[in-house]
């Protein structure tokens, strides 16, 4: 057998699997798990009856470039619907400003790709998405994480942690963040902090990486759009690089998403995507085009705002009934996230086990700090599950959460025990 780790590069050694894809593996091979794990939207909101009919028209043949390569920047007239979409958010884009990416995460990776030399600091939420931990971890950044307020990151740590890896001679490129309703905590950065970010960013000379998924899934009983307002809206020397998707709104296995960022930074972008995928499929943005054109997307929207603060209000209920004081997190004002603070000791990482033999899951805390830290908290997405599988699912969780618990009372007892009875204590 062939020992294939003697051919690895020493970036191929230091790769890093997202840890929610490890749980949605798991999670596939129980067979009534319940799972919390991966942010996915529910299937039951796809627009099935108009994706037929777009994709039906598409392919009777008319148009032969439906199924062709294209251009690597993306669908020219995708491009300048998502033109449309900024302005109306407060972004003026210039057409060479915008790239089509084959989801999010390709974004992130094309920002480590071209941006990050092997040692770069990028600064990062504790705690952060992991899909973007990941992307710039392999891209051999050096990741150091600041801590959230109850309104987004820590200003003052921010701007002290800045000054300690410049003081020792470090290059800090990058702070990247997700202003609206954070993966994982469901946080939302505060209006007044949004502009303080920029000016920091602005004095220390660092580029901000604005990923917002979720802008959109604001829930009506809690947030407006004037709330989820972008960073990149204010920048006005092109300080900022703007991702956003069409995952979380039509539908992920589309793939669409784009990022925005000053010409001279979207053409290396273009020159290192080409080298990847050469282009985002040309079907599913032909389908994304016509579902915006014909204000389906539009339509859609304010029914997901609905349909998602119904299960989160399902989540945060049955928390509260099966779990009271045990368990406390952040109250969301959109997306599809829970996080939840366990009793200091609780280590949801080994308490997964546990949960399995329970058929339900989760994402264990510890893989969004890029510290190490978290152990104890842990993400719960209410996004995918029907209302009747949450109620079930927490209770589940509840009990493992007991029984965890009472395992540990009863191992610090043991010990209690055995301390006593040594001579001479």
């Amino acid at each position: 057998m062939i020992d294939y780790d003697r051919f690895l590069s020493r970036a191929g050694e230091a790769l890093l699997q997202s840890a929610i894809r490890q749980m949605g593996v798991m999670a596939a091979q129980l067979p009534d798990v319940i799972s919390f794990a991966p942010g996915y939207p529910a299937p039951e909101t796809f627009a099935w009856d108009e994706y037929r009919e777009i994709a039906g028209e598409l392919l009777r043949g008319r148009d032969g470039r439906v199924l062709q390569y294209g251009p690597t920047r993306g669908y020219p007239q995708l491009l300048e619907v998502f033109q449309q979409r900024l302005r109306a958010r407060g972004i003026v884009a210039a057409i060479d400003e915008l790239m089509v990416t084959t989801g999010s995460q390709q974004g992130l990776h094309l920002v480590g790709r071209v941006l990050i030399d092997p040692g770069d600091v990028v600064l990062v939420e504790l705690p952060s998405y992991t899909g973007a931990i990941a992307a710039f971890k392999n891209a051999q950044a050096t990741l150091v994480g600041v801590k959230q307020e109850v309104d987004g990151i820590d200003l003052a740590e921010l701007d002290e942690v800045h000054r300690q890896h410049v003081r020792a001679g470090r290059r800090v490129k990058l702070l990247y963040l997700v202003p609206n309703f954070q993966n994982p905590t469901g946080l939302l950065i505060g209006l007044d902090k949004r502009r303080r970010l920029l000016e920091w960013a602005q004095r220390a000379d660092v580029l901000i990486v604005e990923d917002d998924p979720y802008c959109d899934l604001y829930f009506e009983d809690a947030a407006h759009a004037a709330d989820t307002r972008p960073i990149k809206a204010d920048d006005d020397e092109g300080r900022v690089i703007y991702l956003s998707s069409l995952s979380k709104t039509l539908a992920p296995g589309f793939r669409v998403a784009w990022m925005q960022a000053p010409a001279s930074l979207i053409t290396k972008f273009d020159t290192a995507k080409q080298s990847t995928d050469l282009c985002t499929s040309g079907l599913d943005q032909r389908i994304a085009y016509e579902a915006c054109r014909r204000g389906l997307l539009d339509r859609q929207v304010p029914i997901l705002r609905r349909y998602y603060q119904r299960k989160r209000t399902v989540m945060a209920s049955a928390l509260s009934r099966e779990l009271g004081d045990l368990a406390n997190w952040p109250h969301p004002r959109g997306g599809f996230f829970l996080w939840v603070a366990l009793p200091t000791g609780v280590d949801t990482q080994g308490m997964l086990a546990r949960a399995m033999e329970r058929q339900v899951i989760y994402v264990a805390g510890r893989p969004f700090f890029v510290d190490g830290s978290g152990s104890h908290l842990m993400r719960l997405s209410f996004s995918l599950p029907s209302a009747e599988r949450i109620e079930e699912g927490v209770r589940r969780l509840a009990d493992v959460v007991r029984a965890e618990l009472e395992a540990r009372t009863a191992s610090e007892g043991n010990d209690d025990v055995g301390h006593g009875s040594t001579p001479g204590r």
